[in-house]
């Protein structure tokens, strides 16, 4: 992007601010939930778009290190029980790439 504008990641978190310090306490009931919920999708378009693409990566290695090419292959070997024997093994590598998700889906979750 060019210099001077904001990130994508700038912009989610401007309106997620906007809506917390502006919008959030001028409403009431049923419309102040609702633009909680729209700050909290804000917040996580934002960490999505800054970490994102790099948590994806750190997950497509881990399932490599596994045997893996993708989550679909590890599902598929989940269900036929081919990884039974190794389970301990897989939750281990793969425990990062699910911490790394709930941080991007609900920080909080992990405190």
């Amino acid at each position: 992007m060019t210099e001077g504008y904001p990130t994508a990641a700038q912009l989610a978190e401007a309106v997620e601010g906007f809506l917390r310090e502006e919008v959030m306490p001028a409403l009431e009931g049923r419309l102040h939930f609702q633009a909680l919920v729209a700050a909290n999708v804000m917040a996580i378009l934002g960490r999505e778009l800054t970490a994102g693409p790099a948590l994806a990566a750190a997950h497509a290695e881990r399932l490599a290190t596994v045997g893996y090419a993708d989550d679909a292959a590890l599902v598929t070997a989940i269900r036929n029980g081919d990884i039974d024997s190794r389970m301990g093994e897989v939750l281990a590598t793969l425990r990062p790439s699910v911490e790394a998700a709930v941080a991007i889906a609900n920080p909080k979750h992990l405190r």
